[in-house]
């Protein structure tokens, strides 16, 4: 029964975080049991100065991007074709799939990213590496690999009778894997899936009840052709078409929506990836988050990794107030701590993302100045100061993923063939 001791800092709703300077945490079988004011009882850890926060939540990550950080080589069609797509075809090695799964899940965990929606190759083997690699770490997951089967470099093509056979196998063998672990549903995007596949991807979501993840509406370019090729009146209708806008989609970007297309998203109680820096270094456009709030539409925050620039989520949620601020509208930092934990959590259907009793103990440590002693300076530390913080300590479950002190950065964990 671990006891901790720790400043605790965690969300209690979109608005409001709980802060307790000298706070005891108990665990046992991987949940919290108790929270509250440190009493004096004897414990297992002292992590002062550091400040205990529930782990982030990831809505929206490439796998195969792991080594392109950085590497935007323009707009991102432009960008697909020069950097991506070159990169992903790399993935029909197991053995190279094998070795970035390894840095990946050793990324996400050093990041304090303790539960991820996951894009892998349209290989089914990369996406078998990429599910041993983070049950090896012990992350929280949903993974699925890229669907394409038109409109893509051969190499990367996989028509949907055997795409459909290999993703209902990898749900045969990974989905509900240590309760952690799940299979998800994800075409690319329009531009790369016959309708044929989509549907069929429709299909296998609903009869087994798995999430569907794609892209929407991330640059104008990419709606116009979407809605020329499959002759739709806008891009959301086309994955309506195919059955996939409802309460278990999630869609990533969402820039250029119309109106109606927002009223639609918010009546599916489909789900929103917010992914802010990707959007700026593609120089895509900005997500109106008015649009997003004033509908009630879930979300949750998406690294993007490789077009967005870092594996840390604060980084992300630090562009999002950017993304606000430019729109007129200025974020509660409180309202992104809650977009990066709690409330991302439960907009993927975890119920995690805060430290409360009866939650699974999926935490992080972190590092802040030692100045930051109230709970603005130790929000302002962990969302803006772009220096720090720095995770420590990474827990799922109560289980250690990751320890800054006895591991060695991911980038150093890369073993040559």
């Amino acid at each position: 029964m671990p006891v901790l001791r720790a400043r605790v800092c965690t969300p209690k709703n979109s608005t409001t975080v709980r802060w307790i300077p000298d706070a005891i945490v108990v665990i046992e079988e991987g949940r919290i049991t108790e929270l509250g004011p440190f009493d004096g009882r004897p414990i297992d850890e002292d992590l002062r100065p550091s400040v205990l926060l529930p782990g982030f939540v990831d809505a929206h990550i490439h796998f195969p991007q792991t080594r392109i950080v950085g590497s935007a080589t323009g707009p991102l069609l432009e960008w697909l074709d020069r950097a991506t797509f070159p990169e992903e075809a790399r993935f029909a090695d197991p053995q190279h799939a094998a070795r970035v799964a390894r840095v990946f899940a050793a990324n996400l965990a050093s990041a304090g990213t303790t539960s991820s929606l996951v894009y892998s190759s349209v290989h089914p083997q990369a996406a078998h590496a990429v599910f041993q690699a983070l049950s090896d770490r012990g992350l929280r997951a949903r993974v699925g690999p890229v669907l394409m089967d038109i409109r893509c470099p051969d190499e990367l093509m996989l028509p949907a009778d055997r795409a459909l056979p290999a993703l209902a196998e990898l749900a045969d063998t990974w989905h509900g894997h240590n309760d952690l672990l799940e299979v998800a549903v994800i075409p690319r995007f329009a531009l790369c899936c016959t309708e044929q596949m989509m549907t069929g991807a429709g299909q296998l979501a609903q009869d087994r009840n798995l999430w569907v993840s794609t892209h929407l509406s991330e640059t104008q370019i990419e709606c116009q052709i979407a809605c020329d090729l499959f002759d739709a009146p806008d891009y959301l209708s086309i994955y309506e078409r195919v059955g996939m806008v409802h309460e278990r989609s999630v869609y990533a970007h969402c820039i250029h929506l119309s109106d109606s297309e927002w009223d639609r998203m918010a009546a599916a109680k489909a789900v929103v990836a917010h992914c802010p820096d990707s959007n700026d270094f593609l120089g895509s456009g900005g997500m109106p988050v008015r649009a997003v709030q004033d509908r009630n539409i879930p979300l949750a925050v998406g690294t993007d990794i490789a077009a967005g620039r870092s594996f840390r989520l604060p980084q992300i949620l630090s562009s999002a107030y950017d993304n606000g601020l430019r729109q007129g509208h200025t974020l509660n930092p409180r309202t992104l701590l809650w977009w990066g934990t709690r409330g991302g959590a439960q907009s993927l259907g975890w119920d995690t993302g805060a430290i409360e009793v009866g939650l699974d103990a999926d935490l992080i440590a972190v590092d802040v100045p030692p100045w930051a002693e109230t709970e603005e300076q130790v929000l302002a530390a962990i969302l803006f100061d772009k220096d720090a913080p720095l995770v420590r300590k990474t827990w799922v479950r109560g289980e250690q993923v990751w320890d800054r002190d006895t591991e060695i950065h991911p980038w150093n964990s890369w073993e040559t063939p």
